[in-house]
């Protein structure tokens, strides 16, 4: 029964992804090249989301279904971090015109040559894995 919940969340997710062009590769393109809001107002609608949705958690206190604590870590500032990361995941997403989200949803729309980009984001996974410790955090 647990699948189908999923099954459920993951095809509404898909059909939102769709429905807001969040997965076309086009749309992806007028942002990174400042020519249209669009991709930008949808960001900006999730992030103003996760900062409501973690106010209200932490103010009513909430817990998870299985009735544990939520809680919430601080992160360790640090520029070369985010900047380092941010520009490999950027450059990432405008080379492939897909970030995590909707490359799950362009598969699942028969998209086959996104298993390549999949299994890319996969492999750089696995070596930020490996190599960790000795990146600068």
């Amino acid at each position: 029964m647990k699948f189908v919940k999923y099954l459920g969340l993951g095809l509404l997710f898909g059909m939102v992804m769709t429905k807001s062009e969040a997965v076309s590769w086009y749309r992806i393109q007028e942002m990174f090249l400042f020519d249209s809001f669009h991709m930008y107002g949808i960001i900006g609608t999730a992030v103003v989301l996760g900062i409501i949705t973690t106010a209200l958690i932490k103010a009513l206190n909430l817990q998870t279904f299985k009735g544990e604590e939520i809680k919430f870590h601080p992160k360790n500032m640090s520029i070369p971090r985010y900047l380092i990361g941010g520009i490999i995941f950027g450059l990432g997403w405008s080379m492939t015109g897909a970030c995590p989200g909707p490359m799950y949803t362009l598969l699942g729309q028969g998209y086959w040559a996104v298993l390549i980009i999949i299994a890319s984001a996969l492999v750089g996974t696995y070596l930020y894995g490996a190599l960790r410790s000795k990146l600068p955090h």
